[in-house]
């Protein structure tokens, strides 16, 4: 070991100027990572969600999230869309009447609520107290349903039933249908949730 004298101002002196260039650098980058996380505005629009439904298979659903929500893409049988019209005499809004801007884009106001009749794309949570409803697709008596039950959805907190469009029944809790996110097809298997488009 040397016995070379430790000057301790040279010391104190190195010892704060490493700090500051050790300061000025993370007061660098921390702007230049930022820079690569979406902007506010995009993380408030949500970002869009890429997904192949190629798998789906007629009676199935698949569940994905999008903007923090479960968004449900369900590849309904010949027979659950066929029951469709039949409905419209229980429900409270059948040809979405209510608040179109928010719950149903212009592509979907239609019986099946839907672009393609087979796929449905929706929400799913409940308009009454936000709880999400879950999946009864098998027709006939069941328990919290009706005898004559044609197959959708029903939501456990409360009672609130959806048809196979996730139009709500009359006189149920929820004031309104499940809502139909904005979406577009990018191909026959795949699903765009959360843009669509422009005219």
């Amino acid at each position: 070991m040397s016995d070379i004298p430790i000057d301790p101002e040279k010391r104190t002196w190195l010892i704060a100027s490493g700090c500051a260039g050790v300061v000025g650098g993370v007061a660098t980058a921390v702007p230049f990572v930022s820079s690569f996380q979406p902007s506010e505005r995009a993380k408030a629009a949500g970002v869009a969600v890429e997904v192949d439904i190629s798998a789906l298979r007629p009676g199935e659903k698949l569940t994905v999230e999008w903007r923090g929500k479960p968004v449900w893409i369900v590849r309904r049988t010949p027979e659950q869309l066929a029951e469709l019209p039949k409905l419209d005499a229980q429900l409270a809004d059948p040809e979405s009447k209510r608040k179109p801007a928010e719950l149903t884009p212009e592509y979907a106001r239609n019986e099946a609520r839907s672009i393609k009749p087979e796929i449905f794309v929706g929400v799913g949570i409940c308009p009454h107290l936000g709880c999400s409803p879950s999946e009864r697709f098998q027709p006939g008596a069941q328990p919290s349903l009706p005898d004559d039950w044609k197959g959708g959805f029903l939501c456990p907190c409360h009672g609130s039933t959806f048809d196979m469009a996730g139009r709500v029944y009359k006189n149920k809790p929820s004031p309104d249908n499940l809502e139909v996110p904005p979406h577009m097809y990018l191909s026959d298997t795949r699903l765009l949730i959360g843009e669509e488009k422009k005219a």
